[in-house]
């Protein structure tokens, strides 16, 4: 079984404050031009996306550099809902998080330092959250300083609780990018 965690992009969707909007535009209509097809502008942060190193790290990967491994892995799902404020570390349950996607269904909530430098000891292989933003410009610096790509707006992850899952992402191969828009998908063991 397929999970979609992707939301879909529309004129709709909601961006991070000062992000471009997202405009989807008619271009070609098949009783006119013979072909269907639409015009997409919108910043690489825009709905379930992938920030790359590069988004906050002088000098960091861009999204086209970053290895296609960093995309792809078993995931796990951490509910943290019931709290308040920033996610802090007495939140996160002893687990093995060595190799891991590590997912955060927060319904907004963002994490804290304490936490990103936890992830990051630990050997993570990337965080996504169902928020906007993963946490403040230091958890984005701590995350993205060790090459651990973070997925924002992820949906649909309270179907993934307590299951075995891979989690799968790819972006596109924007040359130069910050980051990209994705389809991310989970595969149910």
């Amino acid at each position: 079984m397929i999970v979609d965690l992707s939301m879909p992009l529309s004129d709709e969707t909601p961006v991070y404050p000062d992000d471009p909007p997202i405009s989807v535009r008619l271009w070609a209509v098949i009783d006119r031009d013979g072909y269907y097809m639409n015009v997409l502008k919108m910043g690489e942060h825009s709905g379930t996306h992938v920030d790359a190193p590069a988004h906050f790290i002088p000098g960091g990967k861009t999204i086209d550099e970053m290895p296609l491994e960093s995309f792809i892995g078993e995931g796990i799902v951490i509910d943290v809902r019931n709290g308040e404020g920033k996610v802090g570390l007495e939140e996160i349950p002893d687990d093995t998080y060595y190799g891991k996607i590590v997912l955060f269904l927060t319904e907004g909530r963002e994490l804290s330092p304490e936490v990103a430098l936890f992830l990051v000891a630990e050997g993570v292989k990337a965080i996504g959250t169902d928020a906007m933003s993963i946490g403040d410009e230091a958890v984005h610096r701590i995350l993205l300083s060790e090459e651990v790509p973070i997925f924002e707006n992820l949906t649909n992850l309270e179907e993934l609780l307590g299951k075995n899952f891979t989690f799968l992402a790819f972006p596109l191969k924007i040359e130069g990018g910050s980051g990209s828009p994705v389809r991310a998908v989970a595969f149910l063991e």
